[in-house]
């Protein structure tokens, strides 16, 4: 069911200075960034092997990774994993005992996606996501809600 760790996200305050640590001194290459102007978050996906480094920025005071980075400070905002039917595997994992914030799958930054609370995960959000074509669904689900891709090594963003 689970196939593959997909990414872990790291929130942090600013996408740019964090790019510049992970490009300029790590030497890993960054695939894309992305703007979801409805959460009000921009992230920046970095290729490391066969997964991704997700680097959240929060663009505005009222969303969870602003009031993450608030309590907590920078640092691992949670970890993800690929599913192939991602509605199949919510019902999987609940005949299993997990628990979900959502009752259903929704659009993310990487396709759909689920989360399980870090109170019923010993401590860790953890996300199950579905990812077909990345972000082909979520602009598919509401083409009017401004996310924009920028595919280049560098960490900007268009729009």
């Amino acid at each position: 069911m689970l196939k593959k760790l997909s990414h872990v996200s790291i929130a942090v305050e600013n996408v740019d200075e964090a790019v510049r640590y992970y490009r300029d001194v790590l030497g890993l290459e960054v695939t894309r960034t992305v703007t979801l102007d409805d959460r009000q978050l921009k992230i920046a996906f970095i290729k490391i092997g066969d997964t991704e480094l997700e680097l959240l920025e929060p663009l505005n005071q009222d969303n969870t990774v602003r009031r993450y980075l608030d309590r907590w400070g920078p640092g691992l905002h949670h970890i993800c994993f690929e599913v192939d039917n991602i509605a199949g595997s919510m019902e999987t994992l609940k005949a299993r005992g997990a628990e979900f914030t959502d009752t259903e799958p929704r659009p993310g930054a990487v396709g759909q996606v689920a989360f399980m609370p870090p109170s019923s995960t010993g401590g860790v959000l953890v996300e199950i996501n579905q990812e077909d074509d990345p972000l082909a669904e979520y602009a598919a689900t509401d083409p009017t809600a401004g996310v924009a891709v920028t595919s280049s090594g560098s960490a900007g963003t268009e729009g």
